[in-house]
Protein backbone atom coordinates (compact mmCIF):
# COMPACT_ATOMS: atom_id res chain seq x y z
CA UNK A 1 0.00 0.00 0.00
CA UNK A 2 3.14 2.41 -0.54
CA UNK A 3 1.71 6.00 -1.73
CA UNK A 4 -1.73 5.45 -0.57
CA UNK A 5 -2.89 6.54 2.62
CA UNK A 6 -5.86 5.06 4.67
CA UNK A 7 -7.71 8.09 5.79
CA UNK A 8 -10.17 7.86 9.25
CA UNK A 9 -12.40 10.44 9.82
CA UNK A 10 -13.90 10.28 13.61
CA UNK A 11 -16.03 12.16 16.14
CA UNK A 12 -16.04 10.80 19.56
CA UNK A 13 -15.67 6.77 19.14
CA UNK A 14 -15.25 3.84 20.90
CA UNK A 15 -11.75 4.07 21.76
CA UNK A 16 -11.39 0.53 22.50
CA UNK A 17 -12.81 -0.83 19.06
CA UNK A 18 -10.63 2.52 17.18
CA UNK A 19 -7.59 1.24 18.57
CA UNK A 20 -7.67 -2.29 18.17
CA UNK A 21 -9.09 -1.11 14.13
CA UNK A 22 -5.39 1.34 14.10
CA UNK A 23 -3.26 -1.68 15.66
CA UNK A 24 -4.60 -4.11 13.05
CA UNK A 25 -3.88 -1.41 10.18
CA UNK A 26 -0.56 -0.38 11.03
CA UNK A 27 0.73 -3.83 10.08
CA UNK A 28 -0.75 -3.74 6.77
CA UNK A 29 0.91 0.12 6.17
CA UNK A 30 2.08 3.25 7.58
CA UNK A 31 0.23 5.71 5.66
CA UNK A 32 -2.45 6.46 8.04
CA UNK A 33 -4.05 9.90 8.50
CA UNK A 34 -6.74 10.40 11.50
CA UNK A 35 -8.46 13.19 11.55
CA UNK A 36 -10.14 14.39 14.55
CA UNK A 37 -13.14 15.91 13.71
CA UNK A 38 -14.14 17.99 17.07
CA UNK A 39 -13.74 15.18 19.71
CA UNK A 40 -14.58 15.55 23.24
CA UNK A 41 -11.53 16.74 25.25
CA UNK A 42 -11.17 13.43 27.14
CA UNK A 43 -10.05 12.48 23.61
CA UNK A 44 -6.67 14.64 24.01
CA UNK A 45 -4.47 12.16 24.98
CA UNK A 46 -6.08 9.12 23.22
CA UNK A 47 -5.00 11.61 20.09
CA UNK A 48 -1.32 11.89 21.43
CA UNK A 49 -1.07 8.28 21.58
CA UNK A 50 -1.56 7.73 17.91
CA UNK A 51 0.76 10.69 17.01
CA UNK A 52 3.49 8.70 18.85
CA UNK A 53 3.00 5.71 16.85
CA UNK A 54 3.80 7.67 13.52
CA UNK A 55 -0.14 8.26 12.84
CA UNK A 56 -1.25 11.91 11.22
CA UNK A 57 -3.80 13.49 13.42
CA UNK A 58 -5.32 16.31 11.98
CA UNK A 59 -7.86 18.19 13.94
CA UNK A 60 -11.09 20.15 13.70
CA UNK A 61 -11.49 22.64 17.12
CA UNK A 62 -15.13 21.78 16.67
CA UNK A 63 -17.39 19.50 14.97
CA UNK A 64 -17.84 20.39 11.00
CA UNK A 65 -18.51 17.26 9.87
CA UNK A 66 -17.27 13.90 7.91
CA UNK A 67 -17.55 16.14 4.11
CA UNK A 68 -15.64 18.76 5.89
CA UNK A 69 -12.68 16.47 7.08
CA UNK A 70 -12.61 14.50 4.03
CA UNK A 71 -11.76 17.45 2.00
CA UNK A 72 -9.64 18.59 4.37
CA UNK A 73 -7.53 15.72 4.88
CA UNK A 74 -7.59 15.17 0.81
CA UNK A 75 -6.12 18.57 0.59
CA UNK A 76 -3.36 17.85 3.37
CA UNK A 77 -2.23 14.73 1.56
CA UNK A 78 -2.37 16.54 -2.27
CA UNK A 79 0.01 19.10 -1.23
CA UNK A 80 2.45 16.95 1.04
CA UNK A 81 3.01 13.84 -0.88
CA UNK A 82 3.06 14.89 -4.90
CA UNK A 83 3.71 11.62 -5.62
CA UNK A 84 0.14 9.90 -3.53
CA UNK A 85 -1.70 7.82 -5.94
CA UNK A 86 -4.70 7.89 -3.96
CA UNK A 87 -6.13 7.29 -0.52
CA UNK A 88 -8.62 5.39 1.17
CA UNK A 89 -11.35 6.52 3.51
CA UNK A 90 -12.80 4.11 6.38
CA UNK A 91 -14.71 4.07 9.06
CA UNK A 92 -13.57 3.84 12.83
CA UNK A 93 -16.32 1.80 14.28
CA UNK A 94 -14.28 -1.40 13.24
CA UNK A 95 -17.15 -2.26 10.49
CA UNK A 96 -14.10 -2.30 7.74
CA UNK A 97 -11.62 -5.37 7.96
CA UNK A 98 -8.29 -4.73 7.10
CA UNK A 99 -8.48 -7.07 4.50
CA UNK A 100 -11.22 -5.22 2.69
CA UNK A 101 -8.81 -1.57 2.87
CA UNK A 102 -6.11 -3.88 1.01
CA UNK A 103 -8.31 -4.92 -1.71
CA UNK A 104 -9.81 -1.48 -2.16
CA UNK A 105 -6.21 0.02 -2.42
CA UNK A 106 -5.22 -2.50 -4.82
CA UNK A 107 -8.22 -1.23 -6.82
CA UNK A 108 -6.91 2.42 -7.02
CA UNK A 109 -3.70 0.64 -8.88
CA UNK A 110 -5.60 -0.50 -11.24
CA UNK A 111 -8.14 1.62 -11.80
CA UNK A 112 -6.83 5.06 -11.41
CA UNK A 113 -9.32 6.63 -13.37
CA UNK A 114 -12.72 5.13 -11.24
CA UNK A 115 -13.75 6.00 -7.98
CA UNK A 116 -14.26 2.64 -6.13
CA UNK A 117 -16.81 1.55 -3.54
CA UNK A 118 -16.35 -0.78 -0.68
CA UNK A 119 -19.99 -2.60 -1.20
CA UNK A 120 -21.52 -5.04 1.84
CA UNK A 121 -24.07 -7.44 1.34
CA UNK A 122 -27.38 -5.62 3.09
CA UNK A 123 -28.90 -9.43 2.52
CA UNK A 124 -27.37 -11.50 4.61
CA UNK A 125 -28.31 -12.06 8.32
CA UNK A 126 -26.06 -9.88 10.24
CA UNK A 127 -27.66 -6.57 8.92
CA UNK A 128 -29.85 -5.14 11.37
CA UNK A 129 -33.39 -4.34 9.64
CA UNK A 130 -33.02 -0.22 9.65
CA UNK A 131 -29.74 -0.72 7.98
CA UNK A 132 -30.94 -3.02 5.81
CA UNK A 133 -34.56 -0.56 5.37
CA UNK A 134 -32.17 2.43 4.75
CA UNK A 135 -30.11 1.16 1.77
CA UNK A 136 -32.79 -0.06 0.08
CA UNK A 137 -34.53 3.23 0.08
CA UNK A 138 -31.37 4.84 -1.00
CA UNK A 139 -30.93 2.66 -3.48
CA UNK A 140 -34.25 3.33 -5.15
CA UNK A 141 -33.37 6.80 -5.04
CA UNK A 142 -30.45 6.80 -6.87
CA UNK A 143 -31.58 4.41 -9.59
CA UNK A 144 -35.10 6.55 -10.03
CA UNK A 145 -33.90 10.01 -9.34
CA UNK A 146 -29.77 9.97 -11.03
CA UNK A 147 -29.66 6.50 -12.70
CA UNK A 148 -26.91 4.92 -10.73
CA UNK A 149 -27.58 1.67 -9.77
CA UNK A 150 -24.93 1.25 -6.96
CA UNK A 151 -25.40 -1.47 -3.92
CA UNK A 152 -24.44 0.95 -1.23
CA UNK A 153 -24.89 4.24 -1.79
CA UNK A 154 -23.86 4.81 1.97
CA UNK A 155 -20.70 2.80 2.13
CA UNK A 156 -17.55 4.72 4.42
CA UNK A 157 -15.35 2.39 2.70
CA UNK A 158 -13.77 4.12 -0.83
CA UNK A 159 -10.87 4.76 -2.73
CA UNK A 160 -9.63 7.98 -4.09
CA UNK A 161 -7.45 7.36 -6.93
CA UNK A 162 -5.37 10.98 -7.03
CA UNK A 163 -7.13 12.33 -10.43
CA UNK A 164 -10.68 11.44 -8.94
CA UNK A 165 -9.98 12.85 -5.18
CA UNK A 166 -8.83 16.18 -6.87
CA UNK A 167 -11.78 16.60 -8.80
CA UNK A 168 -13.93 15.90 -6.17
CA UNK A 169 -12.57 18.44 -3.49
CA UNK A 170 -15.18 21.17 -4.91
CA UNK A 171 -18.11 18.99 -4.60
CA UNK A 172 -20.93 20.77 -2.00
CA UNK A 173 -21.38 19.56 1.39
CA UNK A 174 -19.52 19.43 4.87
CA UNK A 175 -21.19 16.06 6.39
CA UNK A 176 -22.49 12.85 5.50
CA UNK A 177 -24.30 14.38 2.12
CA UNK A 178 -20.38 15.01 1.03
CA UNK A 179 -20.30 11.12 0.32
CA UNK A 180 -23.94 11.19 -1.66
CA UNK A 181 -23.03 14.53 -3.40
CA UNK A 182 -19.45 12.99 -4.76
CA UNK A 183 -21.64 10.10 -6.21
CA UNK A 184 -23.70 11.96 -7.97
CA UNK A 185 -20.68 14.20 -9.35
CA UNK A 186 -19.14 11.41 -10.81
CA UNK A 187 -22.36 10.40 -13.04
CA UNK A 188 -22.33 14.43 -13.83
CA UNK A 189 -18.36 14.10 -14.53
CA UNK A 190 -18.70 10.58 -16.16
CA UNK A 191 -16.10 9.33 -13.68
CA UNK A 192 -16.31 5.34 -13.43
CA UNK A 193 -17.55 3.44 -10.48
CA UNK A 194 -15.86 0.29 -9.65
CA UNK A 195 -17.98 -1.58 -6.83
CA UNK A 196 -15.62 -4.16 -4.86
CA UNK A 197 -17.53 -6.77 -2.39
CA UNK A 198 -16.64 -6.23 1.03
CA UNK A 199 -17.59 -8.37 4.19
CA UNK A 200 -20.48 -7.27 6.24
CA UNK A 201 -19.52 -6.35 9.72
CA UNK A 202 -21.31 -5.28 12.31
CA UNK A 203 -19.61 -4.73 16.08
CA UNK A 204 -22.07 -3.97 18.95
CA UNK A 205 -21.76 -0.93 20.73
CA UNK A 206 -19.63 0.24 17.46
CA UNK A 207 -22.58 2.80 16.63
CA UNK A 208 -23.86 3.54 20.41
CA UNK A 209 -22.93 7.37 19.45
CA UNK A 210 -24.60 7.89 15.95
CA UNK A 211 -23.56 11.55 14.30
CA UNK A 212 -26.17 11.06 11.54
CA UNK A 213 -28.95 13.17 12.27
CA UNK A 214 -31.96 11.39 10.47
CA UNK A 215 -33.70 14.38 9.92
CA UNK A 216 -31.46 16.91 8.88
CA UNK A 217 -29.20 14.73 6.89
CA UNK A 218 -31.59 12.73 5.15
CA UNK A 219 -32.86 16.75 3.76
CA UNK A 220 -29.44 17.52 2.60
CA UNK A 221 -29.04 14.31 0.78
CA UNK A 222 -31.86 14.55 -1.04
CA UNK A 223 -32.11 18.08 -1.67
CA UNK A 224 -31.05 18.14 -5.35
CA UNK A 225 -33.82 15.50 -6.20
CA UNK A 226 -35.89 18.20 -3.31
CA UNK A 227 -34.97 20.76 -6.01
CA UNK A 228 -35.24 19.11 -9.54
CA UNK A 229 -39.01 18.23 -8.40
CA UNK A 230 -40.09 21.45 -7.37
CA UNK A 231 -38.56 22.84 -10.49
CA UNK A 232 -40.63 20.80 -12.56
CA UNK A 233 -43.19 20.80 -10.63
CA UNK A 234 -43.40 25.08 -10.92
CA UNK A 235 -42.87 24.46 -14.80
CA UNK A 236 -45.86 22.18 -14.93
CA UNK A 237 -48.05 24.36 -13.15
CA UNK A 238 -46.49 26.86 -15.37
CA UNK A 239 -47.15 25.51 -18.09
CA UNK A 240 -50.69 24.14 -17.32
CA UNK A 241 -52.02 28.02 -16.56
CA UNK A 242 -50.49 28.96 -19.86
CA UNK A 243 -52.21 26.11 -21.76
CA UNK A 244 -55.96 27.30 -20.43
CA UNK A 245 -54.77 31.30 -20.98
CA UNK A 246 -54.12 30.76 -24.18
CA UNK A 247 -56.92 27.86 -24.78
CA UNK A 248 -59.58 30.98 -24.11
CA UNK A 249 -57.32 33.27 -26.46
CA UNK A 250 -57.19 30.89 -30.04
CA UNK A 251 -60.42 28.86 -28.82
CA UNK A 252 -61.84 26.62 -31.87
CA UNK A 253 -61.27 23.49 -32.97
CA UNK A 254 -57.32 23.97 -32.98
CA UNK A 255 -56.89 25.53 -29.97
CA UNK A 256 -55.40 22.37 -28.05
CA UNK A 257 -52.56 22.25 -30.42
CA UNK A 258 -51.76 25.46 -31.06
CA UNK A 259 -52.32 26.23 -26.85
CA UNK A 260 -49.80 23.38 -25.83
CA UNK A 261 -47.29 24.69 -27.94
CA UNK A 262 -47.30 28.09 -27.20
CA UNK A 263 -47.81 27.09 -23.40
CA UNK A 264 -44.80 24.71 -23.25
CA UNK A 265 -42.32 27.00 -25.13
CA UNK A 266 -42.31 29.85 -22.66
CA UNK A 267 -42.79 27.12 -19.32
CA UNK A 268 -39.56 24.96 -21.08
CA UNK A 269 -37.62 28.70 -21.32
CA UNK A 270 -37.98 28.93 -17.51
CA UNK A 271 -37.54 25.61 -16.72
CA UNK A 272 -34.48 25.51 -18.71
CA UNK A 273 -32.91 28.44 -16.78
CA UNK A 274 -33.94 26.62 -13.50
CA UNK A 275 -32.64 23.51 -14.02
CA UNK A 276 -28.92 24.91 -15.76
CA UNK A 277 -28.85 27.36 -12.79
CA UNK A 278 -30.10 26.31 -9.95
CA UNK A 279 -30.38 22.59 -10.00
CA UNK A 280 -27.49 20.68 -12.25
CA UNK A 281 -25.38 24.46 -12.33
CA UNK A 282 -24.73 23.23 -15.97
CA UNK A 283 -24.59 25.38 -18.40
CA UNK A 284 -22.88 23.51 -21.46
CA UNK A 285 -24.30 24.64 -24.76
CA UNK A 286 -24.79 21.50 -25.69
CA UNK A 287 -27.51 20.51 -22.87
CA UNK A 288 -29.30 23.73 -24.46
CA UNK A 289 -29.75 21.80 -27.70
CA UNK A 290 -30.37 18.33 -26.23
CA UNK A 291 -32.85 19.97 -23.60
CA UNK A 292 -34.36 22.12 -27.10
CA UNK A 293 -34.79 18.68 -29.20
CA UNK A 294 -36.39 16.94 -26.00
CA UNK A 295 -39.07 20.20 -25.80
CA UNK A 296 -40.13 19.62 -29.07
CA UNK A 297 -40.50 16.04 -28.71
CA UNK A 298 -42.44 15.96 -25.56
CA UNK A 299 -44.55 18.79 -27.03
CA UNK A 300 -45.86 17.78 -30.00
CA UNK A 301 -46.12 14.37 -28.00
CA UNK A 302 -48.31 15.79 -25.57
CA UNK A 303 -50.25 18.08 -28.09
CA UNK A 304 -51.05 14.87 -30.10
CA UNK A 305 -51.88 12.53 -27.42
CA UNK A 306 -54.29 15.17 -25.55
CA UNK A 307 -56.46 16.04 -29.00
CA UNK A 308 -56.47 12.22 -29.55
CA UNK A 309 -57.41 10.62 -25.82
CA UNK A 310 -60.36 14.03 -25.67
CA UNK A 311 -61.63 13.11 -29.08
CA UNK A 312 -61.81 9.18 -28.28
CA UNK A 313 -63.32 9.95 -24.78
CA UNK A 314 -65.44 13.17 -24.92
CA UNK A 315 -63.13 14.17 -21.35
CA UNK A 316 -62.56 17.66 -20.57
CA UNK A 317 -59.02 18.62 -22.52
CA UNK A 318 -58.26 20.04 -19.18
CA UNK A 319 -58.31 16.95 -17.09
CA UNK A 320 -56.48 14.76 -20.32
CA UNK A 321 -53.60 17.33 -20.07
CA UNK A 322 -52.96 16.85 -16.42
CA UNK A 323 -52.77 13.12 -17.15
CA UNK A 324 -50.85 13.27 -20.17
CA UNK A 325 -48.53 15.44 -18.53
CA UNK A 326 -47.47 13.42 -15.03
CA UNK A 327 -46.83 10.40 -17.04
CA UNK A 328 -44.35 13.16 -19.56
CA UNK A 329 -43.36 15.05 -16.43
CA UNK A 330 -41.65 11.21 -14.94
CA UNK A 331 -40.26 10.50 -18.41
CA UNK A 332 -38.58 14.00 -18.64
CA UNK A 333 -37.11 14.04 -15.52
CA UNK A 334 -35.32 10.53 -15.71
CA UNK A 335 -34.11 11.72 -19.34
CA UNK A 336 -33.03 15.40 -18.30
CA UNK A 337 -31.09 13.20 -15.29
CA UNK A 338 -29.24 11.12 -17.35
CA UNK A 339 -28.87 12.73 -21.33
CA UNK A 340 -28.86 16.38 -20.90
CA UNK A 341 -27.57 17.74 -17.53
CA UNK A 342 -24.38 15.71 -17.60
CA UNK A 343 -20.90 17.01 -17.07
CA UNK A 344 -18.18 17.21 -19.28
CA UNK A 345 -16.41 13.98 -19.39
CA UNK A 346 -13.79 13.55 -16.52
CA UNK A 347 -10.33 13.87 -17.99
CA UNK A 348 -7.88 10.86 -17.45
Amino acid sequence: MEDIFVVVPTLNPNIEIFKKFLDNLLESTKNVLVYDDGCNKEYDSFFKELEKKKITVLHHYVNLGKGRSMKDAFNYLLLKYPKLKGVVTADSDGQHSIKDIEKVSNEILKHPDSLILGCRDFDSENVPTRNKFGNKITRGVFKTFVGLSITDTQTGLRGYPTKVMSSLLTVKGDRFEYETNMLIETMNKKIPIIEVPIETIYLENSNSESHFNPVKDSFEIYKLFFKFILAGLSSFILDYLLFYIFSLIIGGTNSILYSTICARVLSSMYNFLVNSNVVFKNRNSSSLIKYACLCIIQMFVSGLAVEYIVKLTHISSMVIKLIVDIVLFVVNFVIQRTFIFVGEKHEK
